[in-house]
């Protein structure tokens, strides 16, 4: 089946030949004589079924419109990853399931919309010490969050209207200790296909300040390749086998990107699972090739 084979790269109308990272696959996938072509995933009119797969790649402007996303993604024939698994990732209270499987990750306070939380209320539930964030259960790059200072009185009073802003907008809310390392040093990516890891990177830090308005999709990310250390590995392939079996996966994701941070005792911790559209960084996978590894995954699934 993979002679003449077409493949949608579902992508962005803001990227609408994809982000330059995701644009080896296409060539990747030539070489094994599959045709692969960017497809802007709310473009009216498109003949999805044409298409042997469509892969979920730089579709970055859901967020704001994720409803009517996971309704494409349950609208298109052979999509991968699946509407399940977009349906589920792109609600961060999966982080619930994966805390209750014993998976470490950042300790989290929960705002329901439901409940009608007043300011006071929302103030009670902040932490008193130590930097903190908050930021809705349905964003992506960092949009809506902002870091916070518990000890100024200006800072405490912005994080109270942000949380309280996306309550009376209808949207959940989290609040989380912001990780010191991470200023130091960063995130840890660990890039997965089928199952299988396949290269580590480094990313700064996002936060800074409050939540601002931003132009654009999401917040600069500067990476640098990293060997990840066999904890790591350990936390992000628990993390991966709580999803599956939450999801009830018959086969290993197509691709997954697992983000860690350090506790101040220095163990890793979760801080996303990114099963939607993760930047999988090919341009920093080296002697990895994590474009080849992506596209050798996608023959399988055509054959």
């Amino acid at each position: 089946m993979t002679s003449n084979a077409r493949v949608g790269l579902a992508t962005c109308s803001v990227l609408p030949d994809l982000d330059a990272d995701d644009r080896p696959l296409i060539a990747a996938l030539a070489q094994r004589g599959i045709t692969a072509e960017p497809v802007v995933w709310d473009t009216p009119g498109v003949d999805w079924a044409a298409y042997d797969l469509v892969i979920v790649r730089s579709t970055w402007d859901y967020s704001p419109r994720r409803d009517e996303f996971v309704a494409w993604a349950e609208s298109v024939p052979r999509l991968l990853n699946s509407a399940d698994v977009i349906r589920w990732n792109t609600d961060k209270r999966y982080l619930m399931v994966l805390e209750q499987a014993g998976v470490p990750v950042i300790p989290t306070i929960w705002l329901d919309p439901e409940r009608h939380l007043s300011k006071r209320a929302i103030h009670t539930r902040m932490p008193a010490f130590g930097d903190f964030v908050v930021k809705p259960v349905v964003s992506a790059g960092a949009m809506d969050t902002g870091r916070y200072q518990p000890v100024s009185a200006q800072s405490r009073a912005l994080a109270i209207k942000h949380a309280n802003d996306l309550l009376e907008s209808g949207r959940w809310a989290m609040i989380q200790p912001y990780v010191t390392s991470v200023d130091t040093a960063g995130e840890t990516c660990l890039v997965f296909v089928d199952g299988e890891l396949v290269h580590a990177v480094r990313k700064n830090a996002l936060l800074t300040g409050p939540s601002r308005p931003t132009q654009g999709l999401y917040q600069e990310e500067k990476m640098t390749p990293f060997e990840a250390e066999p904890a790591q590995i350990d936390v992000a392939r628990r993390a991966l086998e709580a999803a599956t079996k939450e999801l009830g996966a018959a086969e290993p994701l197509l691709y997954a990107r697992v983000d860690l941070v350090t506790r101040d005792d220095g163990t890793p911790m979760v801080i996303e699972l990114e099963l939607t559209e993760p930047s999988l960084w090919l341009q920093h996978s080296g002697a990895a090739d994590a474009a080849g590894r992506l596209a050798d995954a996608i023959v399988t699934r055509l054959a």
